[in-house]
């Protein structure tokens, strides 16, 4: 993904740009306040306070050290000691065309490779490293998207301007429409304190339900439209999105393949200290194959190949996650799933069950009110059948190394202190230990050393 010099145009943007011109018309129309408007005179010009500009950058150097390998495969982590940066610059540009309704549009740089360009662990060690590399600076367009906001009635809350998000005043009883590009973890499975890697943890499936194979393209982003629905204490949201044409694809498929997702979320309090807890599931329906059904057609001595077999199938999985406040600078956050282990993982990374459990913990009792630890430990799993498509040699879209004659469960620990270096500089200092690297005993343990820099206005 991610350091300075020539910028260029990624690819997919300008086919997003060639596709995609109605909903491009559209939103530029929102921005400059060509619509007509009920709370304003179609002639006047939009308000300063109609607008809303904010900008992010994070800088993310990890190495891993050496570690016992007697093979490697194609999609193996390297047991060499290497390190690899990323760096990546977003613009957040929002608009108000009317009452209740915002429109958001995100261009961003990215530079960079994750380690060993994004492969070998399932669990992967970095969330602000993508499936697609690049050693020079390009453009990208991951969100621009249309929310708009229905009140129910009621006590009112105040809404701090944010990221993709204006100062306002809303019923606590609400709708919301979100309709665009975006991602879907920007509306689901949002754990409080494990759910972004500019800010928190860095581990893929800390960050998310490893066991969440989310709609997206190779960078994490889809169309699609989701709406919530906020009632006393619980929230319920729906989804539809588009899916890859092919797993791990940086295209998008315009709808052929979709994936809907349902989600539950209860908020309650605990002797006065907020709690939350969600259940969240998908169902995808995709070209996608059967474990079984490639290892049955692959001639003895050959590598299953799972693109020579995908067929129009269904893949489910469901997730459980809490996060609960302990005392007002300790909360704590966990997370189970599993998902359809029968069929290959088409979006996300080699999880079939996953669980995750860990705490943030703020610095006030050593005097650093503004520090932050983190702490986590995750469980990651595969099923019989994703398992012996590995050790036949097969390829997933994170991990193979081959062979796999003695599979175990992914066993990771993260951990993080992140610390204010200005007012606006934020720098966190990371560790991974990850034994049993991609399910496989025979490499590994391996530790991971990360360095974050972030910066926002």
């Amino acid at each position: 993904m991610k350091g300075i010099p020539l910028i260029k145009i990624a690819p997919n943007s300008r086919r997003f740009i060639d596709m995609q011109p109605a909903a491009l018309a559209v939103v530029v129309l929102f921005l400059f306040g060509l619509f007509p408007s009920s709370s304003r005179a179609s002639n006047a010009l939009p308000a300063a306070s109609d607008f809303n500009f904010h900008f992010q950058s994070t800088f993310t150097l990890q190495g891993n050290d050496r570690f016992k390998a007697p093979y490697s495969g194609a999609n193996s982590l390297s047991p060499k000691a290497n390190g690899k940066e990323t760096f990546d610059a977003t613009l957040y540009i929002g608009y108000r065309p009317w009452s209740g309704a915002e429109v958001w549009i995100n261009p961003e740089i990215d530079q960079g490779f994750g380690l060993s360009n994004t492969l070998g662990l399932a669990g992967y060690s970095s969330g602000e490293a993508y499936k697609i590399g690049a050693k020079k600076p390009y453009l990208k367009l991951p969100r621009f998207f249309l929310r708009q906001n229905f009140d129910l009635g009621g006590e009112n809350e105040a809404i701090d301007a944010d990221l993709n998000q204006f100062k306002s005043v809303r019923s606590k009883d609400h709708v919301t429409l979100t309709v665009g590009k975006f991602g879907v973890p920007d509306i689901f499975d949002a754990s409080v304190s494990a759910h972004d890697p500019r800010h928190d943890f860095l581990n893929w499936s800390v960050i998310d339900t490893g066991s969440f194979d989310y709609a997206a393209d190779a960078w994490g982003y889809t169309y699609g439209v989701a709406a919530e629905a906020y009632v006393g204490r619980f929230v319920t949201r729906i989804g539809a999105f588009d899916m890859s044409n092919v797993p791990n694809s940086p295209t998008l498929d315009n709808f052929h393949q979709v994936q809907g997702v349902f989600e539950v979320e209860e908020h309650h309090s605990i002797n006065h200290l907020d709690g939350a807890l969600r259940m969240t599931s998908f169902v995808s329906r995709a070209r996608m194959a059967s474990f079984s059904q490639v290892l049955a057609q692959t001639p003895p001595g050959q590598v299953p190949n799972t693109a020579t077999l995908r067929r129009y199938r269904s893949r489910s999985g469901v997730a459980i996650s809490a996060d609960q406040v302990l005392t007002p600078d300790v909360s704590l956050f966990a997370r189970l799933g599993v998902s359809d282990g029968h069929v290959e993982t088409y979006e996300f990374t080699d999880i079939d069950r996953t669980g995750a459990i860990g705490l943030s913990v703020v610095g006030s009792a050593w005097h650093r009110g503004q520090d932050r630890v983190g702490l986590a430990l995750v469980d990651n799993a595969i099923s019989r059948q994703h398992a012996a498509y590995l050790a036949a040699g097969g390829l997933g879209p994170l991990i193979g190394d081959g062979a796999l004659p003695h599979k175990r469960d992914e066993h990771i620990f993260e951990t993080y202190y992140s610390m204010p270096l200005t007012k606006t500089v934020v720098a966190a200092l990371d560790y991974q230990y990850v034994q049993n690297p991609a399910y496989n005993k025979d490499r590994g343990p391996v530790s991971i050393l990360g360095l974050r820099l972030h910066t926002q206005y």
